[in-house]
């Protein structure tokens, strides 16, 4: 190793220059690779496609629409809906969602639809017709009654008309390829359309216009996403004056910054060429590449200032600093790339995305900061006003890391260790009561006051109905539509699961055909029942279309959409459940009730399949950490020390979510092994010295002592501009930002204590012969 090293080191000092032209070339091409980055994001990246719920979704979604869906609400402020303004604007609204790209239009649908019908039983039998007659006309007050009473005949109240009669719904189910380019639909360009085209030209002081679906949250993630280029930008200020009190001089401020900008430069050029764009849900990715390529640029400053003091040229400092370096940093970083390699595990195409392109980030920086960084310092003229300032902040700091040094005597060891284990222990137990999914209404990645959690909280208190529905597909033969026993059993389902708390309401061809079979009997409701008779039941099912979303086309599945009243975890894990308990009762081997379709389907999914991979990730994070420092270390004792606070951290972490109400979601679940993957650095750096010098038989407080005169410095420099970085995300306009700078500062502070004070401790104890 050391024989390639060395090659190394000479391959690249001797062609300095270079080298140089190298990396120029490649970031100048990378950087205009970089300005075609766009914006990505898509639904089906959201959902776990394997997943058996996702496998029935997308069987039946050209039948029964997707689950991404689009809700418009038009309200009057001051009165009902029954005025000529409120009615020629829903008109407007209407037709304008009809004629967005992307909407499906056989399935928009408002009162205005001409599949919205109104039956009513008279003398003769029956008689209906449109909601909205044709010869509508908005100004007749004679015709807005009559409109009125039609509502109330349709039954369409707590569904497309509100209960308090204020609003009125436009809905529509959003196509996966754009019907003009044949390519995939953009969400966001989507979204923009509903801001632009419907909620702009039509809300005023009288009419309001609220908008949910996963397009317009998206769009609404992708709007507060751009304020990341802020918190990037207030990132890089904070990070050079700090990284300019730390090594005294503007040069050796400006290169890791310049280092780091580059790795963040190659990392979106990289992608583009992959073919990936950047979804806004992992748009903090590269800002967290910027920050480990500080962390390890500043060891670089640090190593290179005590080879200057010492006497050395910065030139064969640099060097040396290279060649120290590039074991320990390399595995660190390899740590940190293999780290987020594991997020592949998880069948959620954001996670593995977010996963490539992290691992990229951090791979670069290898390059980026161990190679090009002490080429380019060893052409810099650190005269003797340098070598004071730095030679004077290290004599001032020896009797610091003496202090510090303590913690690796016996005594304090076993004190350290057990307050660890105690905290260990209650983080524990706090832990255990972490949920998988979302733990508030409304939109996760938005904060309660948003725009979009706002119409959402107003849609789910004004109608009956809402984008958090989940569609229980029933499966079975042709033609069981006309039978009774199927149509019996479908009832009996969805009335048990229509009385689990958490479920609104619910509605299937089952009951919309006792409603018509009262209907035949003048309305009495001792005949709303499932008729026995197979010609009266196909006479109750032929007024229902399979537009209605309620049967396909040979009558072979028919979903019980049950309407939620949130996507809590504990809500969908309590009706989830249920169902599945309920079921075994009435499946047959030609009926099956089959799970799940609708938004809340595709959240269960989610939540399951994060639950699956929570455990086997973070198995994976650990061993591949584990399995680097052994390898980098040949010793066991050396590795538990690294790897023992770190694991100790991750389950602190899982406490403090549970504490904060953070659920384990699909944003929050890499946060972990992010931690995890940038912590271990700590650990490596400072091990690196103390290994060696604990095998030249060195007492453990010396070794310890003389790694924090090395490393220590710049460990803790590293943890408090991570931190100061992270943190300021709690002032951002996205919730799952506020939460990951939460977490993120946390995990980097506390990882960064647990190599200063919990590693030496277990040194003193593995070591308890040199201690």
């Amino acid at each position: 190793m050391n024989k390639f090293i060395n090659y190394v080191e000479g391959m690249v000092f001797r062609y300095r220059l270079s080298v140089v032209l190298l990396f120029l070339l490649a970031t100048v091409f990378l950087a205009y690779q970089s300005s075609l980055l766009k914006l990505d994001a898509g639904f089906t990246k959201n959902i776990p496609l394997q997943h058996e719920y996702m496998q029935n979704y997308m069987k039946h979604s050209k039948d029964f629409g997707g689950a991404n869906s689009v809700l418009v609400a038009v309200c009057d402020r001051n009165a009902t809906i029954y005025n000529q303004q409120f009615f020629d604007t829903l008109k407007q609204a209407h037709d304008q969602l009809f004629f967005i790209n992307g909407i499906d239009r056989s399935l928009v649908k408002s009162i205005y639809s001409s599949s919205t019908r109104f039956t009513e039983i008279v003398e003769g039998g029956f008689a209906g017709g449109p909601v909205i007659p044709a010869d509508f006309n908005s100004t007749n007050p004679a015709a807005l009654e009559k409109v009125a009473s039609n509502v109330d005949k349709a039954g369409i109240v707590g569904g497309l008309v509100s209960d308090d009669f204020k609003c009125a719904m436009v809905s529509g189910q959003l196509l996966e390829l754009d019907p003009n380019t044949g390519e995939k639909l953009s969400t966001l360009v989507f979204a923009s359309d509903l801001e632009n085209k419907i909620r702009a030209p039509f809300e005023d002081e009288n009419i309001s216009v609220h908008i949910i679906g996963f397009a317009k949250m998206i769009g609404d993630v992708a709007d507060g996403a751009k304020d990341v280029v802020i918190f990037f930008a207030i990132a890089i200020g904070v990070t050079a004056i700090l990284v300019f009190f730390f090594c005294k001089s503007a040069m050796l401020t400006v290169l890791p910054l310049l280092c780091s900008v580059v790795a963040v430069v190659w990392q979106l050029g990289l992608l583009t060429l992959l073919g990936f764009g950047l979804d806004p849900m992992s748009i903090l990715v590269p800002f967290l590449v910027f920050a480990i390529g500080i962390s390890h640029g500043v060891q670089m400053i640090n190593s290179v200032g005590k080879e200057v003091v010492a006497g050395a040229s910065v030139r064969m400092a640099a060097q040396t600093a290279f060649r120290t370096l590039l074991i320990p940093g390399g595995i660190a970083l390899l740590s940190d790339t293999i780290g987020f390699m594991t997020l592949l595990v998880i069948d959620i195409g954001i996670i593995r995305e977010l996963a490539i392109t992290a691992s990229m980030g951090v791979a670069v920086i290898i390059l980026t900061n161990l190679v090009l960084l002490p080429v380019l310092m060893s052409y810099l003229k650190l005269g003797e006003n340098y070598k004071r300032k730095f030679a004077g902040k290290e004599q001032r700091s020896d009797k610091f890391w003496d202090s510090i040094a303590s913690c690796s005597n016996p005594k304090i060891a076993v004190v350290i260790l057990i307050v660890t284990l105690m905290l260990f222990g209650l983080g524990w137990m706090q832990s255990l009561k972490m949920k998988i999914g979302d733990l508030h209404a409304g939109a996760p990645a938005l904060h309660e006051s948003s725009r979009y959690n706002q119409d959402t909280f107003l849609i789910t208190d004004k109608f009956a109905i809402s984008v958090d529905y989940l569609s229980i597909l029933v499966e079975t033969e042709a033609d069981s539509c006309t039978s009774y026993e199927v149509m019996s059993a479908i009832d009996s389902l969805q009335w048990k699961v229509s009385n689990i708390p958490g479920v609104q309401s619910a509605v299937s061809l089952a009951s919309v055909a006792k409603i018509v079979n009262a209907g035949y009997n003048e309305g009495n409701p001792k005949w709303r029942v499932l008729p026995r008779n197979q010609q009266t039941m196909v006479q109750d099912i032929s007024l229902v279309p399979t537009t209605s979303g309620l049967l396909n086309g040979n009558c072979s599945v028919m979903p019980i959409i049950l309407f939620m009243q949130d996507h809590k975890a504990e809500t969908i894990t309590r009706v989830v459940d249920a169902i599945k308990q309920v079921r075994q009762e009435y499946e047959t081997d030609t009926l099956k009730f089959q799970l799940a379709s609708g938004p809340v389907g595709v959240m269960a999914a989610q939540n399951e399949a994060v639950d699956a991979a929570q455990n086997p990730m973070m198995a994976y994070v650990f061993g591949a950490v584990i399995i680097l420092c052994l390898v980098s270390f040949k010793s066991l004792r050396a590795t538990l020390s690294v790897v023992l606070p770190l694991y100790v951290v991750s389950v602190l972490a899982q406490a403090l979510m549970t504490y904060l109400e953070i659920g384990l979601t699909v944003s929050t679940l890499p946060v972990i092994a992010l931690g995890v993957g940038i912590g271990v650095d700590y650990g490596i750096y400072i091990l690196s010295i103390m290994s060696s010098k604990l095998k030249s038989g060195m007492p453990v407080r010396q070794a310890y002592f003389e790694a924090l005169k090395e490393r220590g410095s710049a460990v803790l420099f590293t943890g408090a501009t991570l931190a100061v970085g992270v943190s300021t995300w709690v002032f951002s306009s996205l919730k799952f930002q506020m939460d990951m700078g939460i977490l993120l500062t946390f995990m980097f502070v506390v990882n960064m204590m647990g190599a200063i004070i919990v590693l030496p401790a277990l040194a003193a104890v593995f070591w308890r012969k040199q201690s």
